[in-house]
């Protein structure tokens, strides 16, 4: 039997480990920078044409390289960072394992000019597909520049498998944030297609992270700063109003290298938990300073991830600072809750209701009082009650938790069902009836349909949405007072991008006239004004977040965004004819019975059914009849 077992060829082997590193353009232009940073330079410039994918080049005026060290930068494992494994215990650059620039040569054509500052001429590299094509003296400027040009142009495969410019180009624009975040003390500049689309210079944290992010956080940002011999941190968190449903402005830097860490943000998360909602994340930009021998950041190809020798102590510390910060600010509350001794052992504290006692007080009518919507306010008199009147006040509660009950069911809804509703409805008196402000309940001759409102409408509104950006534009109404959208310089790049889209769903957005921000000027003829601001803003985080995955594409994530947005809340109250409006708009859609994220909109339950749970006591054990006296 012969051997198997043989070497891979240098170009495969260097194409095979390219892959851990440069994923895509924006992997590059990571790497790039970063050399960038190391090389010592005061200002940093990128360029970018067609998302990266015909050119990523960048220029720094840092110290630049001899022609030896020029030539030797290509080679993997080649770095002027470390000497012997101690080394690896003391790092502090950005990138030090050598394997950028022989990584990016493996899969693009690449040109770079470098020059030493006191030397007059430079050096001149041309690579392509890992081979030297020309290396000469050249005249340039100090400092390094490097081209970067048709990536992947030697791996098909891989260059299939980019996304979009709009998705790749914000991927670049998430790597030219956290470098610049991490240094303000350097001026960087974007220029896209020929176009500046931001220009930094030389700031302080607080004043970089404004530029990046949006003047809407110049006075939205709390100071984190706390000290010891192991740890520092400093930066800002948010105001507890800035918290988003989207993970979106979240920056943790370890000795300034960009992190991705649940755990650190669970403990940021924890100590804003009195202040937003639970399924709310914070905005924060936070440093940690560490001895490098504490921690390991030879963990993962991208340098994204590390390990803490004492992770304990650090989510400790971390969750600490930032409770401190949001208390000196006056954000926590400071009163005193705590429940004196005397009272404690109070009996009414220790001793337990009997079933017997619970029972008689969730049937009186103070209970019933204050565990209805709207009716704290209300004492029901004492008068005699009748098993029908009983039945009739318990129902809402009834068909609440009738419908947890069907909801679990599996034979609930036929996937494909004719329901027709009640033609002679008024005549019969069969009117739609809403339940906790969230439910519409609208008997039917076979039964009744339980329709949730804020679903149902999503559909609606989902469809309508599909049907302006295929022949019917939704009208646009005049702003009385234009809205500004002061975004950061990547938001207003993808505002750019989905322009057009909005303005087929009835939203007239507009450039101002000397300034960088967007204004609102109409909005959908049908929307309520008075919301136009804050819902774009959360489409655009909700952008930000969708293109880590790209599970839809762009017109479809703008869709089903605005009509959850849109679509009337829970809390909402409807009257008769909205209630049937909306439920004769809903059985007029093409695909009625789910929302477009897959969500029920409503049930239908049948005389039958209903029979039938009456008559098993194992499915009702769960249902809280109402009580008859």
């Amino acid at each position: 039997m012969s051997d198997r077992i043989q070497l891979l060829p240098e170009h495969l082997a260097n194409q095979i480990a390219a892959g851990e590193v440069i994923q895509r353009p924006a992997s590059v232009v990571k790497e790039l920078l970063e050399n960038a940073v190391d090389a010592g330079a005061s200002d940093i410039q990128l360029i970018v044409e067609e998302a990266g994918k015909r050119l990523i080049q960048v220029v720094d005026n840092g110290c630049g390289m001899s022609e030896t060290d020029a030539r030797m930068s290509f080679e993997r494992h080649a770095t002027s960072k470390i000497r012997d494994i101690d080394d690896l215990y003391r790092i502090r650059t950005m990138g030090f394992r050598g394997e950028a620039l022989a990584s990016i040569a493996a899969v693009a054509e690449v040109e770079m000019q470098t020059r030493l500052n006191d030397q007059p001429l430079g050096t001149l590299i041309e690579i392509a597909n890992g081979r030297v094509l020309r290396q000469e003296p050249c005249a340039c400027q100090p400092g390094t520049l490097v081209k970067v040009k048709n990536l992947f142009f030697s791996v098909p495969a891989r260059r299939h498998f980019l996304k979009s410019h709009a998705v790749e180009l914000r991927h670049i624009w998430e790597e030219f944030n956290r470098v610049a975040m991490a240094f303000p003390d350097i001026g960087f500049s974007f220029i896209h297609e020929g176009e500046l689309q931001i220009r930094l210079e030389k700031s302080t944290l607080k004043q970089r992270v404004i530029q990046l992010l949006g003047k809407t956080y110049a006075d939205k940002l709390i100071t984190v700063q706390e000290k010891t011999p192991y740890l520092h941190i400093q930066g800002f968190v948010g105001k507890p109003d800035t918290a988003r449903k989207n993970r979106g402005e979240q920056y943790f830097f370890v000795n300034h290298r960009f992190i991705r860490s649940n755990y650190l943000h669970h403990a940021v998360t924890t100590a804003f938990a009195p202040m937003i909602p639970a399924d709310s994340h914070p905005m924060y930009v936070l440093f940690l300073d560490i001895d490098p021998a504490e921690i390991d950041v030879n963990v993962h190809p991208t340098k994204q991830e590390i390990k803490f020798g004492d992770e304990k102590m650090i989510y400790a510390f971390v969750q600490a600072a930032v409770r401190h910060a949001l208390a000196v600010a006056s954000i926590t509350p400071v009163l005193d809750f705590e429940v004196p001794a005397d009272i404690q052992q109070a009996p009414a504290l220790n001793r337990p209701l009997t079933p017997e006692q619970q029972f008689q007080i969730s049937r009186s009518a103070l209970y019933e009082s204050f565990t209805q919507p709207h009716q704290a306010h209300m004492i029901a008199p004492k008068t005699s009650v009748s098993p029908t009147s009983a039945v009739s006040t318990a129902q809402p509660r009834t068909w609440q938790s009738l419908y947890e009950r069907i909801q679990a069911s599996a034979d609930t809804l036929p996937q494909q069902t004719e329901l027709s509703l009640p033609v002679e409805a008024a005549e019969e008196q069969l009117f739609p009836v809403q339940l906790h402000l969230k439910w519409i309940l609208q008997p039917v001759k076979s039964g009744f349909i339980l329709v949730h409102q804020h679903a149902a409408q999503e559909r609606i509104l989902y469809e309508r949405y599909r049907r302006a950006f295929q022949h019917q534009p939704i009208a646009t109404q005049a702003c009385l007072f234009p809205q500004i959208l002061e975004l950061s310089a990547a938001d207003r790049a993808w505002l750019e991008h989905i322009q057009a889209d909005l303005q087929l769903l009835g939203y007239q957005i507009e450039r101002a006239q000397d300034t960088e921000d967007f204004v609102i000027t109409g909005i959908p003829a049908d929307l309520t004004p008075g919301h136009e601001q804050q819902t774009l803003m959360q489409l655009l985080a909700q952008c930000r977040e969708q293109t880590s995955n790209m599970q839809l594409e762009m017109r479809e994530h703008i869709m089903r965004s605005l009509a959850s947005q849109h679509a009337v809340p829970i809390g909402r109250p409807l009257t008769r004819r909205e209630m049937q409006q909306l439920i004769d708009q809903l059985f007029a859609c093409k695909e009625p019975e789910l929302t477009p994220s897959g969500k029920r909109t409503f049930i239908w339950i049948q005389d039958a059914t209903l029979e039938k749970w009456l008559a098993n006591p194992l499915v009702t054990e769960h249902v809280h009849w109402p009580a008859t006296q």
